[in-house]
């Protein structure tokens, strides 16, 4: 989840981290940043539905850099999702990659309209491409790169059209030759049509001539009309060949095409209940966490690790307060949690930790009497068990903080100056001991 930017939930891309601590992509704070008038941190509003707090709040110039978590990015082992692509490795190098991939779909650079794998490009601009041509400055005509080499360049060890007689200048492979003659039927049957006008326009000339050869001409004329014939039928059979393999594998690609749409839809259905599960674990796991955590006797206390750090993200504004995960009076009773300001707030701010009783919105809040009134008691525990700090408060029946809930949470209510910074830095006591605090709050309930 940490590698995901808080707006648009993808990778991230040159990350920058956020006064509040929260990620995004260096573009996806940008335009948030120019499209939203003092727009707030997303993630926050979440964590915080009610939050105002001035670190929550979007500036480009409030947010740094986050080498850190763009090396991690970097180091990230990824794979090639392009079909045929069997590709790995790590994500600094996926984009030098992605230019390279011969699986990739590219568009032809000669605006020919169509798309190819990038391993068969050079093949489509040899053989399939309309707008890679070139003109034959002999005879004036136009040509594909293959067509144009066969025309001007004598070739070697290569094998002739079965119709050169009548015309055809191809030679290439066997298989090239078994190809060209079945796409070239209309081509060919030109040539023998041109053939035999010149054939009849030769006899006629032969009559003149000398009629004594008359007959042996029309004789040599017939048979090779039937030479020709017998190829016209061989190709009438290819062309019909050719029409039924066509036709078999357009059937056969209907089919796979609908095999295909059942696999995305199972895959699209095995998706959506991964999705369902996924979210159904998250949710049992924060009941199990919360159930570990939680107290129903109105006694709670609270560890707090990393005081350093946090107190200088309080002192900085990236996260002013913290809260304390809830706790109950009774099994079936008031729910309730502690908010601490370690750089302090109101009265206390920069000089005091400030403490805090929030009442919350539970779920038997319609059984209990109303306004909350039971006496709360903090304490800043002295892990060498010499001079704990102790404050109580009963509640202000008229503050708005002790009314039955209207929203997840009242305003909180308490001690702005529960403890003098220096005292809970002082070296003399064991208030923070290896970075570490505990916060104790207990409730009467008698």
């Amino acid at each position: 989840q940490k590698y995901l930017c808080s707006n648009c939930n993808n990778i991230l891309k040159r990350a920058l981290q956020t006064l509040c601590g929260h990620r995004y992509c260096s573009a996806c704070l940008s335009w948030i940043v120019r499209n939203n008038k003092n727009a707030v941190c997303q993630k926050c509003k979440e964590e915080e539905p009610s939050t105002s707090s001035e670190g929550s709040l979007l500036a480009e110039e409030r947010a740094f850099g986050d080498a850190a978590i763009n090396k991690e990015i970097s180091e990230l082992k990824v794979h090639c999702v392009t079909l045929g692509c069997s590709w790995s490795g790590i994500m600094k190098n996926f984009e030098e990659h992605q230019s390279l991939c011969e699986y990739a779909l590219i568009p032809c650079h000669t605006g020919c309209g169509h798309v190819v794998m990038r391993k068969k490009l050079a093949d489509h601009l040899e053989n399939g491409c309309v707008n890679n041509v070139t003109m034959c400055q002999k005879c004036k005509r136009s040509f594909s790169s293959s067509e144009y080499q066969n025309h001007c360049t004598p070739l070697i060890d290569k094998d002739g059209c079965r119709f050169s007689e009548v015309g055809c200048s191809f030679r290439g492979s066997k298989e090239k030759i078994k190809e060209h003659e079945k796409t070239a039927v209309g081509a060919h049957m030109l040539l023998l049509l041109q053939h035999i006008k010149q054939l009849k326009a030769s006899v006629c000339t032969a009559a003149k001539a000398a009629n004594g050869f008359i007959l042996q001409s029309e004789l040599n004329l017939e048979n090779k009309l039937h030479v020709f014939e017998n190829i016209v039928a061989v190709l009438n059979k290819e062309v019909e060949t050719s029409n039924l393999e066509i036709t078999a594998f357009r059937r056969q690609s209907e089919l796979d095409q609908n095999i295909i749409r059942g696999l995305e839809l199972k895959i699209a259905e095995l998706h959506r209940c991964l999705t369902q599960k996924d979210a159904g674990l998250s949710s049992l796991h924060k009941s199990l966490l919360f159930s570990e955590q939680a107290s129903y006797d109105g006694v709670f206390l609270w560890k707090i690790t990393d005081v350093g750090r946090k107190l200088q993200e309080s002192v900085t504004g990236r996260t002013v307060s913290l809260y304390s995960p809830a706790f109950y009076t009774a099994k079936y009773g008031y729910k309730v949690c502690l908010r601490v300001y370690l750089n302090g707030d109101g009265t206390g701010k920069g000089t005091h930790v400030s403490l805090f009783f929030v009442v919350m919105k539970g779920d038997y809040d319609a059984l209990l009497p109303w306004p909350f009134r039971h006496k709360v008691t903090f304490m800043l525990l002295d892990q060498n068990n010499r001079e704990h700090i102790i404050d109580a408060f009963r509640p202000d029946l008229t503050s708005a903080s002790f009314q039955r809930p209207v929203n997840d949470m009242n305003v909180a209510s308490g001690c702005p100056m529960f403890l003098p910074l220096s005292k809970l830095q002082s070296p003399k006591y064991a208030y923070v001991k290896e970075d570490t605090l505990f916060l104790k709050c207990i409730i009467e309930t008698n």
